[in-house]
């Protein structure tokens, strides 16, 4: 695919190699709005990558530099997130604008364009994460819409297929979230609230019952090391 470019300022030198894909819904009314903002320098935030309702790329920042999308993160022990990943952003209005569906020309856009980038900075699956995911909290998008289990079948991040309920285990837990990669210094419901929202958006509540104990453990046993 050949996407279309709309370069943004906001970006600087990477001090790590890439390891990560973020993914990222935009909030905004609209996709103009967000592209604007995207490359409007007062704004100081960007992304390599935006995708349009209808499939359309938007090329923002070259990815051999540093796109300034992910914030204050952390992921398997890197703070800098910026520095070691791609930031694709996905048009969505979010919460703000009743969480809309995500069209199936997008998500087939997010698919096609997320495993070419897999596959050319050899990216672990484990390492394909949402914005929710790296700052627990604070973010809360791509959000319980997206189809991360379809993802996951086409290539694109993990799944905990075949999870089975576990007697609930607070301490156990959280060593797997860790391991998994989530910030272990956040309160264990902040990060399971955002695991839930991803693995079983039916109900994110931060309660660590047994299909959640499940989800997790299961899930780490397929997150092999980056």
């Amino acid at each position: 695919m050949t996407p279309l470019s709309r370069p943004s300022p906001n970006h600087d030198e990477r001090a790590l190699p890439v390891t990560m894909l973020v993914l990222h819904y935009t909030g905004m009314e609209t996709g103009k709005a967000a592209i604007d903002r995207l490359a409007d320098p007062d704004a100081k935030v960007s992304a390599h990558y935006v995708v349009e309702e209808d499939g359309t790329i938007i090329a923002m920042v070259d990815e051999q530099k540093r796109a300034w999308h992910a914030g204050l993160s952390y992921w398997r022990g890197i703070t800098d997130v910026n520095s070691a990943s791609i930031g694709i952003e996905i048009v969505n209005g979010g919460h703000d604008f009743a969480l809309p569906d995500f069209p199936e020309a997008q998500i087939a856009a997010v698919i096609a364009l997320s495993r070419e980038i897999i596959d050319r900075h050899g990216i672990s699956p484990v390492n394909v994460v949402g914005h929710s995911d790296i700052a627990p909290g604070r973010k809360i998008d791509p959000g319980e819409k997206f189809p991360w289990e379809r993802l996951a079948r086409e290539g694109v991040g993990l799944w905990p297929a075949g999870a089975a309920p576990a007697d609930p285990d607070e301490p156990h837990a959280a060593f797997l979230l860790t391991a998994i990669g989530y910030n272990p210094d956040l309160p264990l419901a902040t990060i399971l609230t955002e695991f839930q929202r991803r693995y079983r958006p039916a109900r994110f509540d931060g309660v660590l019952d047994d299909e959640t104990m499940g989800l997790i453990e299961a899930l780490a046993g397929k997150a092999a090391p980056a």
